[in-house]
């Protein structure tokens, strides 16, 4: 119970402070209008001949691209920010274990995120509105943000024990997040595969993160890709507290 207490206590601090600085409302902001207005406007989603009743292509597409960017954005301050001002060592000091530090500040930021992505439920509610919708897919679609976030966030956290800058973190993470997406799209998995074999190809592509919120976003729930967001979460946050640890010794 003391565990879960240090957590709460840690996750209240951190989402006061994501929505005191006002940041918060300006990302949550900026990723809903985008979403929206890349799936009404760009896509021609009131076109007579739209068909995207499952929201797959028109809207699900779009929110792994903003994400990319929103995740390390928010996420970036969670650790460096600490080092900067010196306040790591007084959070150090606490009585409380390094992981529930990290558990509380990751769930805070990973709060910011989730309340961004429900905000673009409108979309639902105009397609039911004007069709039926496939919910199977639509709910997939929404667990598959909230996973790629979850992960795009703790690769974020890693970085940000890493180092004392904001703004290094942001391009890095940004980068490593480009980076995983990118090894597992169909043209370089397809270039793998012709220079390097397919089981290298299938390495990446499992490795990569688009195949798993691909087939996500389609309704295919399964176990190897809530594995695979978990795992990396998981070897994220243990990473940040061997950086952490090491900075309290």
């Amino acid at each position: 119970m003391s565990a879960l207490k240090n957590i709460w206590i840690v996750y209240n601090r951190e989402l006061k402070a994501q929505f005191n600085s006002m940041l918060a409302y300006v990302f949550i902001v900026i990723f809903v209008l985008l979403s929206m207005s890349l799936t009404f406007l760009l896509d021609d989603f009131f076109a007579p001949n739209a068909q995207d009743a499952s929201l797959e292509f028109s809207f699900f597409r779009w929110p792994m691209w903003l994400l990319m960017f929103l995740a390390p954005a928010v996420g970036m301050r969670l650790w460096s920010e600490e080092q900067r001002t010196g306040t790591i060592e007084l959070l150090l000091t606490m009585p409380l274990a390094v992981w529930h530090a990290i558990v509380g500040k990751y769930l805070a930021a990973l709060s910011v995120i989730t309340i961004a992505i429900l905000f673009t439920f409108p979309v639902v509610i105009t397609v039911a509105y004007l069709g039926d919708p496939d919910n199977g897919t639509v709910w997939g679609g929404y667990l598959a943000c909230i996973f790629y976030g979850g992960g795009a966030l703790a690769i974020t956290c890693a970085v940000s024990a890493l180092t004392r800058s904001s703004v290094a973190c942001l391009i890095i993470a940004l980068s490593l997040c480009f980076g995983q997406l990118l090894i597992a799209i169909p043209p370089v998995l397809d270039y793998a595969a012709d220079n390097w074999g397919g089981g290298f190809a299938n390495a990446l592509g499992s490795l990569g993160t688009w195949a798993h919120y691909t087939e996500m976003k389609r309704g295919v729930i399964s176990f190897s890709n809530v594995v695979f967001y978990l795992s990396m979460i998981g070897f994220c946050l243990f990473l940040t507290s061997v950086v952490i640890k090491s900075k309290r010794s």
